[in-house]
């Protein structure tokens, strides 16, 4: 590009329809002209669609807006030029190597007020937003869904020099106003990962399998104080899990059994394990509790890698005790660091799922920490979450579309 060429930004807005840009660009391409950068946009086939053009002095500008003119009304759109001076381009030009971030916004549907709400964080915290993306499916209004999907990403650019205090506020309009919001940098490794690992008990499955063997084996209560004290931090994981499993002995294997068979599937938790085994990725299960049920679940959903403890069972019965070393939380991330080695994978390559204190290990070194329908603090913490939709909703933080997840 020389300085006696000019430049224009070519807005067009109508009706899409098939050959619509062919029909533009090739009146473009009568002139020579070239394009600088394009981008389209198609809300209920009505488009935005935009170009930076160069054009060469020796032609007359006029003669190319002309055409453009009459071929907008062919097409029965409108399309307005503006000029843009070589300073305000070349400025732009070096702007694009400004950091990015995606905002991912979730829920059961998402309101005006509640995109409004993170959009004027953004403002404030001089993050501008360059393109806003659909990654939910369309939603019928005569066919509700029994399980709705909204969601929307915001990819924003600017230096964030408070990024603490802009996910405190995030967080803070996510639990007032019943939304997901979650935020990271866009870099290579977003569109990298290939390990997922979920913590089992109230993640992959609705229940918390000890509370359900505590309750047949008549021990419930008992099993619920320890839990108890432990929440407290009177009790480390091991110590709890060790006086829970002791109350348990002399329970029979087959309630064992019975209980595995019939494991409540979290909402969204088959969706998910089979999308990402269809698009390549390993998973795996890093839980505190036990492998009995997480091989249930390897068999049933396709887990590449089951961790969890062992009990022992001795002709048919609970013996009361943990067989081998207890998993906890630090040695759940300890165990995601080991599977990503094996595979090859840098931890920025991974993800990791789940709801307790004893998952935040695992989620602080995962180059992707959810936490799943969890507590305040653990959310606070982990940064990321997942609190109004099933567990499919990993998929849109990952950024998969839902006609992806369909196809």
């Amino acid at each position: 590009m020389t300085e006696t060429n000019e430049i224009f930004l070519l807005n067009i807005t109508g009706r899409d329809r098939p050959g619509l840009v062919a029909r533009i660009t090739s009146a473009l391409a009568a002139f020579g002209i070239n394009v600088l950068d394009i981008g389209q946009a198609v809300i209920h086939d009505h488009l935005a669609l935009g170009l930076l053009v160069e054009i060469p002095r020796q032609l007359e500008s006029a003669a190319v807006f002309k055409e453009l003119l009459y071929v907008a009304h062919e097409l029965n759109v409108q399309v307005r030029f503006t000029p843009v001076d070589l300073e305000t381009y070349e400025r732009w030009v070096d702007e694009q190597g400004k950091e990015r971030r995606i905002i991912t916004m979730m829920g059961r549907k998402l309101t005006a007020g509640q995109i409004a709400a993170v959009a004027a964080i953004c403002a404030r915290y001089g993050l501008n937003i360059d393109v806003i993306t659909r990654l939910s499916g369309r939603v019928s209004l005569t066919r509700p869904s029994r399980e709705p999907k909204a969601c929307v990403q915001f990819s924003v650019t600017g230096k964030l020099h408070d990024e603490h205090g802009m996910r405190r506020e995030l967080l803070q309009i996510s639990q007032e106003m019943g939304m997901d919001v979650s935020f990271h940098v866009d870099d290579i490794y977003r569109r990298n990962r290939r390990l997922v690992v979920f913590d089992m008990d109230s993640t992959l499955i609705q229940i918390e399998v000890i509370d359900e063997l505590a309750r047949r084996a008549g021990v419930g209560e008992e099993v619920a104080a320890i839990t108890a004290a432990a929440m407290r931090g009177e009790l480390d994981f091991k110590e709890s899990l060790r006086r829970r499993v002791a109350l348990l002995k002399g329970l029979d294997e087959s309630v064992l059994q019975e209980v595995a068979e019939n494991l409540p599937l979290m909402e969204g938790a088959e969706r998910v394990t089979c999308t990402l085994k269809r698009l390549g990725y390993k998973i795996g299960i890093l839980s505190g509790g036990f492998d009995y049920f997480g091989k249930k679940l390897q068999e049933r959903l396709g887990f590449d890698y089951v961790y969890a403890n062992r009990l022992e069972i001795v002709d048919g019965k609970l013996t009361g005790r943990v067989v081998g070393e207890i998993i906890d939380g630090p040695k759940k991330a300890e165990l995601l660091q080991q599977i990503a080695q094996r595979e090859n994978l840098s931890l920025e390559q991974t993800i990791a799922v789940g709801d307790g204190a004893n998952d935040l290990p695992m989620l602080s070194v995962a180059g992707l920490g959810v936490a799943f329908h969890a507590k305040p603090i653990v959310r606070e913490k982990a940064q990321r979450s997942i609190s109004n939709l099933g567990l499919d909703g990993l998929l849109f933080l990952i950024g998969i579309r839902e006609r992806e997840i369909q196809q």
